[in-house]
């Protein structure tokens, strides 16, 4: 079988499917008045029934909602990326974790799936929305420029190197382990032709805010940008495969970062291509992605070479970005001592406004993050954080001397479910408050429908790692006992 990425199951009735797309899913994408689902269970995609509000009580009791306070979208990990690019290392998926995913199906799509976001999240009026991290790939200029052109809005140019597709999804490409739209099921002719040509994104009406993530800092998520490394993303030779029995799998899963600068520094034997250069390609310094985020969205500040930043939605509610990720290498996240403090002083900062803090990594996800949940335990203004990096919706509570707070993280654009999170904070009748959160789906463009097909199919995508989370993980109201 030409695509181990689907599943087998799901073939049969694929071929009668191929070429047709999904439904248009009408102007809005809120999840809260329809949803797509499977009812068959045969991996055609329909618009399904709403998916109503699950009420979270675990911190306070519930009760109606009385004042809207503030209303924001999330979007996070869109992983625009430049499919074509030699410095992409799609050939490492066949070793396993941690290595998942470093090819995808869809991966052509990316930018017409962050736009359709960008169409449906309009749509809910937010007053802000909030872009968490990963919004590129590989750390390259062009990447950037694609991601950036999309939430302004205006044209989007979404090639690069020779005219045409040139990757591991051309019809005569000869490994297994690829899906070439052209021949595989499902087959949708034309797709790569249509993924590379401009179109313009409407752009975000609302005012949006970006927070970094690793994979906008470093090659593919990993590893900081160096001489050698942008030789292989600006230059002509294109690697296939590797010589898998060079690699000391166990010392690779250990330290992948390792892993991705010996294979390309070529010191691992590997077969390669000749492939158009491509200046737009260039690898970016940390400090420069950040500068870029920042004159893209007219928003966020640095502080010390650090994305940390507060911004007010309305005259209720404070956000407040703390940049988590490391300069040197690994998707771990990171936190200083001054950004502790810096932290600190925010917080003092306030009035009589609540706070969300947004961050890539879940703060509880890494050491140094236990100082900042430890500031925020004590705050009885803090209503959430919210973060991305895991691909998977998940919302907890987090029980605290103050009254507790909820722990949200929001599922990818480059994964199934493919959808983005709006947050609105209510004042409930009992005087204390509730967030309510939605998910929305993409609208308005058959090539990002065919991009949730593919990410549906996806036989180790979001689906069966179950990104999606369970119903109380998406549309919810989740109560408080702030007032």
């Amino acid at each position: 079988m030409k695509m181990r990425l689907l599943s087998p199951a799901l073939l049969a009735t694929i071929v009668l499917l191929a070429g047709c797309g999904a439904a248009d899913p009408g102007s809005s994408g809120s999840t809260l008045q329809s949803t797509w689902v499977d009812p068959g269970s045969t991996g055609a995609l329909r618009r399904g029934p709403a998916e109503p509000f699950v009420q979270r009580t675990e911190l306070a009791s519930a009760s109606r909602p009385v004042e809207t306070l503030a209303t924001l979208g999330q979007i996070t990990d869109a992983h625009v990326r430049d499919e074509e690019s030699p410095a992409r290392v799609p050939f490492l998926d066949r070793l396993g974790a941690p290595f998942n995913s470093t090819f995808r199906p869809q991966e052509a799509l990316s930018t017409q799936v962050l736009t359709s976001i960008v169409r449906s999240l309009d749509a809910e009026r937010p007053q802000a929305v909030v872009e968490t991290g990963d919004l590129i790939d590989n750390d390259q200029q062009n990447e950037l420029a694609w991601a950036i052109a999309a939430l302004r809005g205006g044209q989007v140019n979404p090639a690069s190197g020779a005219p045409g597709y040139d990757g591991v999804q051309r019809q005569d490409d000869p490994d297994p382990l690829f899906y070439r739209p052209e021949v595989d099921a499902p087959r949708h002719p034309g797709l790569l032709a249509a993924a590379q040509e401009p179109f313009r994104s409407p752009g975000l009406t609302a005012p949006w805010y970006p927070v970094l993530g690793n994979h906008d800092l470093l090659v593919q998520g990993e590893l900081a940008p160096t001489a050698a490394t942008e030789r292989v993303a600006t230059g002509g030779r294109r690697v296939l495969s590797i010589d898998t029995s060079a690699v000391d799998l166990a010392q690779a899963r250990r330290d992948p970062a390792r892993a991705v600068d010996e294979l390309l520094a070529g010191r691992i034997p590997r077969q390669t291509e000749a492939t158009q250069p491509d200046s737009t390609r260039r690898e970016l310094p940390p400090g420069e992605v950040a500068r870029r985020l920042i004159a893209g969205s007219g928003h966020g500040a640095l502080r010390g070479g650090r994305l940390d930043y507060t911004f007010d939605v309305g005259s209720h509610l404070r956000a407040i970005v703390l940049d988590t990720i490391r300069r040197d290498s690994g998707s771990e996240g990171e936190l200083s001592r001054a950004q502790v403090s810096w932290l600190r002083s925010a917080l003092r900062s306030v009035g009589d406004r609540y706070v969300i803090v947004f961050t890539h990594q879940p703060l509880d996800s890494f050491a140094a993050g236990a100082d900042a949940l430890a500031l925020l335990d004590r705050d009885a203004h803090v209503v959430a954080t919210v973060a991305g990096n895991t691909h998977r919706n998940r919302i907890r509570p987090r029980q605290s001397p103050s009254g507790g707070y909820w722990e949200i993280t929001t599922s990818s654009l480059a994964d199934w479910p493919q959808q983005a999170r709006m947050l609105r904070l209510v004042r409930t009748a009992s005087g204390r408050l509730a967030l309510e959160t939605w998910m929305v789906d993409g609208t308005g463009s058959k090539l990002a429908d065919t991009a949730r097909e593919l990410a549906y199919l996806d036989a180790q995508g979001g689906r069966p790692q179950r990104f999606a989370g369970t119903v109380g993980d998406r549309n919810a109201v989740l109560y408080l006992n702030a007032r």
